[in-house]
């Protein structure tokens, strides 16, 4: 499941294979896109926001006509030979972007997943199971990611917001606050079963009770970067298999500090893992 750091990852795979490259062809598989073609479009960069993925290009000429079902383009930002726009796309749980060099077979996904495929020179970017795929004007992007709150791998973190957002729903639990992409930008579900067992948090505790809300945020911003760069994520320090998470994917397993069996239940739309030792539920006051 893409959480930020994975996101943030792909953002950087994605710019190393195409940023600077002039597009040679697209093959959009997404009916709002079908007659889309990029090629002579340039890339100048790519960059995630949260889960969002962003990557910005630059249109060949100013008199190039946006797709049909993208905005008008007197709507995009002109600079220099063309408009700005951007090709947004989300991960979702199933989402995944791979780069290829020209020629190799794609192999990541079966071939019916593939809803976007960018040629470029130096590398081949293929798109599987993507979601909310959309070409607007770059000055647009707020449109898309606006409500989002802090990115925790972002130049807009601000650890002080995060902690107001989360403090302004008193009454949600804990659990289903640092989920909510509004609060902060970036947590997912292993992030948040392990941020509230290392903070000794029951999941279902509300967020008027819990005792730091402050602490929790910076622990999780602190995962997620220490995770930054790799594919295997890890809160427990180890990259071994079966020895990167404390609760996340382990159920019935002992917890790494008492012993006890670590649970999973459903909580809302999630599965969430805990140990009910460590993580005690506490009583709102």
């Amino acid at each position: 499941m893409p959480e930020g750091d994975t996101v943030w990852n792909t953002a950087r795979v994605l710019h190393r294979a195409l940023a600077g490259t002039r597009l040679t062809g697209s093959d959009f598989r997404v009916p709002q896109l079908a007659t889309t073609d990029l090629a002579g479009w340039t890339v100048r960069e790519s960059a995630s926001r949260g889960k969002h993925l962003l990557l910005r290009l630059t249109a060949p000429t100013d008199d190039t006509a946006p797709p049909a079902d993208a905005a008008r383009p007197d709507e995009a930002t002109r600079t220099g030979g063309g408009a700005r726009w951007t090709l947004h796309s989300h991960l979702r749980m199933d989402g995944a972007w791979r780069a290829y060099a020209p020629g190799e077979r794609w192999t990541a996904r079966p071939a019916h997943l593939i809803r976007v495929v960018l040629h470029g020179d130096r590398a081949v970017a293929v798109g599987y199971h993507l979601h909310e795929l959309t070409l607007v004007p770059t000055t647009e992007e707020e449109s898309l990611v606006g409500h989002l709150g802090p990115d925790l791998l972002g130049a807009d973190w601000d650890p002080a917001e995060a902690v107001r957002r989360l403090a302004a729903h008193p009454d949600a639990t804990i659990s289903e606050a640092l989920l909510d992409q509004r609060n902060l930008a970036g947590v997912g579900n292993l992030y948040r079963c392990e941020v509230l067992f290392l903070r000794g948090v029951s999941p279902w505790t509300p967020v008027r009770a819990v005792p730091d809300l402050g602490g929790a945020v910076a622990l999780a911003q602190r995962l997620l970067a220490a995770n930054r760069g790799r594919w295997t994520q890890s809160t427990t320090g180890s990259l071994r298999r079966g020895q990167t998470s404390y609760v996340y994917g382990r159920r019935a397993q002992p917890c790494r500090r008492c012993g006890t069996a670590i649970r999973k239940e459903e909580l809302g739309e999630r599965v969430t893992y805990w140990c009910p030792v460590c993580q005690p539920e506490r009583q709102a006051d």
